[in-house]
């Protein structure tokens, strides 16, 4: 089914105050933000090397100089992050569909790849990615119209969220197949090893950027 998935990426615009206001400190907030434009644009380009039936940007706020071309770029639906989540999902009913977010600038099409290839789907109705601070970084659902039965009311943001969700979607009779965990970008520590992993990438790059300032505020804590 090589081609046949809907990747969604679920985001925020970049803006100061907004995003990864759990860098601050020891980032500025215009920081945090150039942090969280640094993943996005790598998660984007990612997404855009990697066969998809359609690429589509699920978006809080406007699209800015950091989206390549090749999205449909749709809004948020309002709620909580779980009827977000839920709502992306169900805009789109005509084929498996997987969702990631843009706090992870280190993934690859090869870390999607197994729920891309031909057959990714033979067996299996859900695909889970979990996060190593109990979330999760993707979800893939094989009929995307049942999302809001199988997210909603799962409590977001806590180190539960992952098992939870997994839960509910074996618990609905699905078939689960698993990704390799990822670490969210939420914390300074958590920026750092994620730039380590991925030298390379743009996240890193303005990691590097800041590193001078951020040793300062941190000297001055």
């Amino acid at each position: 089914m090589t081609g046949e998935v809907t990747l969604l990426v679920i985001a925020k615009e970049p803006v100061p105050g907004r995003v990864k206001t759990r860098l601050t400190p020891p980032y500025s907030p215009w920081q945090a933000a150039a942090l969280a434009e640094a993943a996005l644009a790598d998660t984007l380009h990612a997404v855009l090397r990697a066969p998809a039936r359609r690429r589509v940007l699920v978006l809080d706020g406007t699209p800015g100089p950091w989206l390549p071309p090749g999205f449909e770029v749709v809004p948020q639906a309002t709620g909580g992050l779980d009827e977000r989540l839920a709502a992306a999902f169900a805009r789109y009913d005509d084929g498996p569909a997987l969702l990631v977010g843009m706090d992870t600038p280190q993934l690859t099409p090869e870390l999607l790849a197994p729920a891309l290839a031909p057959g990714g789907w033979d067996g299996c109705e859900a695909w889970f990615g979990p996060a190593d601070d109990g979330g999760f970084w993707t979800l893939g659902l094989s009929e995307p119209a049942l999302a809001p039965a199988l997210i909603r009311g799962v409590p977001m943001s806590t180190p539960a969220t992952g098992e939870i969700q997994r839960r509910r979607l074996t618990d609905a009779g699905l078939r689960v197949r698993d990704l390799p965990p990822l670490r969210d970008v939420d914390t300074a520590a958590d920026a750092a090893e994620v730039a380590a992993a991925v030298p390379r990438s743009r996240f890193a790059a303005a990691m590097g950027r800041f590193a001078d300032s951020a040793l300062l505020t941190d000297a001055a804590r």
